[in-house]
């Protein structure tokens, strides 16, 4: 059975994503969401043995849904609000390819992977994004020089939130 936080990132996966519609079935339980309008819909269909159990998961979880993903979107745009006053001169974007915490060095006492002023290549290591108790090292993806680094060691992060912004060679 899927705990709630579970279905809770399963839910902001797929808001984030292109999919608009996604069914999962686990032992014996199947949870469907449904994109429509902006709005998620989401149904689960418990066995019967456990369908009180499974009901008060779905009622504590449907209200509590719309709350949590409204600030996530007002984050998300304050970056773009303070991206005229700096004024860096960049070519590329380094994203978070998931939802997780973002650090900047293999280890607390470790030196971090760049800093502004860094060349990196593609295949270059920048940072770290921890989801779900697994360590995803991030590659640059361009190559050229780290002019901005726009999340600190710790911090949580979106799908598709910049991390770094490169002017690239």
């Amino acid at each position: 059975m899927l705990k709630v936080q579970e279905i809770r990132e399963l839910i902001k996966l797929i808001d984030e994503s292109s999919i608009d519609e996604f069914s999962y079935e686990t032992n014996g339980t199947t949870i469907s969401m449904k994109k429509s309008s902006g709005e998620q819909i989401v149904k689960a269909e418990p066995v019967p043995a456990v369908e009180k159990r499974e009901t008060a998961v779905q009622q504590t979880e449907a209200p509590q849904t719309a709350p949590v993903e409204k600030p996530a979107e007002v984050s998300q745009e304050e970056p773009v609000a303070n991206t005229p006053s700096n004024a860096v001169d960049y070519d590329h974007e380094i994203v978070s390819p998931m939802v997780g915490t973002f650090y900047s060095s293999p280890s607390p006492d470790s030196d971090v992977y760049v800093k502004v002023g860094s060349q990196v290549e593609k295949s270059s290591i920048v940072c770290i994004v921890e989801a779900m108790k697994l360590f995803n090292e991030i590659e640059a993806e361009a190559n050229g020089e780290i002019v901005e680094i726009l999340v600190e060691n710790g911090e949580l992060v979106e799908y598709g939130q910049p991390l770094f912004r490169v002017k690239t060679k």
